[in-house]
């Protein structure tokens, strides 16, 4: 498949740069793949879609703010750096990967705008290197740290950005991109959820690859970054039993899809008393047969996205390219801060 294949042209009014001034304010298109029945409903109505006997699993990963503006002790030249996601369960916040902007060379001193001194360790392929800090990493970006806003909105995050590119349930630290398809599910959503369906959750730490351009034309080519992910032994005592008892399971956004796929022949053969881990790096376009779920919330992507093919494998590319283009009629909105759809088999 060649990646042309996966274009269609998105008219730049209906990106959304900021978020609706409420939350959960935003649109919602829900389409049933079996019955080719198609809704265009609000967000808030989510729940009107699902049944009581749905499992709904959604990723509590917790977005850092993760852009830090430095800038060299020996001539005062601004630097750019992005903390690079949580990997494994135990990373060093002392001495980490980062991508940065602007020239570096090993042992430059690098000043923070707190006057903590960065040192660069090491500089790596592809605009990474490695610094080390007097303090963790994690505690410095709660301090002086920006959210890394998504590269297409074209803009610097602001105060309401720290609340708002971050779920209601955000937990654990360690993504630098939101699970996007969760912006805009409210407490009063989520509580609704808890009582009619099985809720479950597991942790996959978004990486700032999941915006990185396709740069192979044949997408057979192509090779998926690594997402340290981590999945509760009860989320997956839950996934046995609906799949025993043929019961739905609803993914909340693709990063919640592709970890359960990534993850499908070890969930479902697993006896263990601990959480299940790994580094997802599965890539899904059409042609996947997914093994897991039956159900995903997701949000209008990119052209030519790695999300964008996940969703088409899902639901078919015709079928998706109709209800992108019935979005686009309607005026839906696009991207992380976007409206959202959801599909059920």
């Amino acid at each position: 498949m060649n990646l042309s294949d996966f274009n269609y042209s998105l008219p730049a009014e209906l990106i959304a740069k900021y978020p609706p001034k409420i939350r959960g304010q935003s649109k919602l298109l829900y389409c049933n793949l079996t019955t080719q029945q198609l809704v265009d409903d609000k967000y808030l109505n989510l729940i009107n879609y699902l049944k009581p006997n749905d499992l709904v699993i959604i990723n509590d990963t917790k977005v850092i703010p993760a852009r830090l503006h430095v800038s060299k002790k020996s001539n005062l030249a601004q630097r750019e750096l992005i903390l690079i996601e949580q990997h494994g369960q135990i990373d060093d916040w002392f001495q980490h990967k980062v991508i940065y902007k602007g020239k570096l060379t090993p042992q430059d001193i690098l000043i923070t705008s707190n006057h903590v001194e960065l040192k660069v360790i090491e500089v790596l392929p592809d605009g990474i290197a490695i610094i080390n800090s007097p303090i963790n990493l994690l505690d410095l970006a709660d301090q002086i740290g920006e959210i890394p806003l998504p590269p297409y909105l074209k803009r610097q995050a602001n105060k309401e950005d720290m609340t708002r590119y971050q779920t209601i349930w955000a937990n654990k630290k360690g993504s630098v991109a939101a699970p996007t398809a969760s912006l805009n599910m409210t407490e009063e959503l989520l509580e609704l959820i808890k009582q009619k369906t099985n809720l479950a959750y597991l942790t996959l730490h978004v990486g700032l690859g999941t915006f990185l351009p396709i740069r192979s034309q044949k997408i057979e080519n192509h090779h998926m970054h690594q997402e340290y992910f981590e999945i509760p032994t009860k989320t997956i005592k839950l996934i046995q039993q609906a799949k025993q008892n043929n019961q739905r399971i609803i993914a909340v956004g693709t990063t919640v899809a592709r970890t359960l796929e990534y993850a499908y022949s070890e969930i479902i053969q697993y006896t263990n008393n601990q959480n299940l881990t790994g580094e997802a790096d599965i890539f899904i376009y059409p042609g996947y047969k997914f093994k897991i779920i039956d159900g995903l919330l997701t949000n209008f992507h990119a052209p030519k996205s790695t999300v964008l093919m996940l969703v088409s494998a899902f639901c078919g590319w015709n079928i998706l390219q109709e209800l992108y283009h019935h979005a686009i009629d309607k005026k839906y909105n696009f991207l992380s801060y976007g409206d959202s759809m959801l599909l059920i088999k």
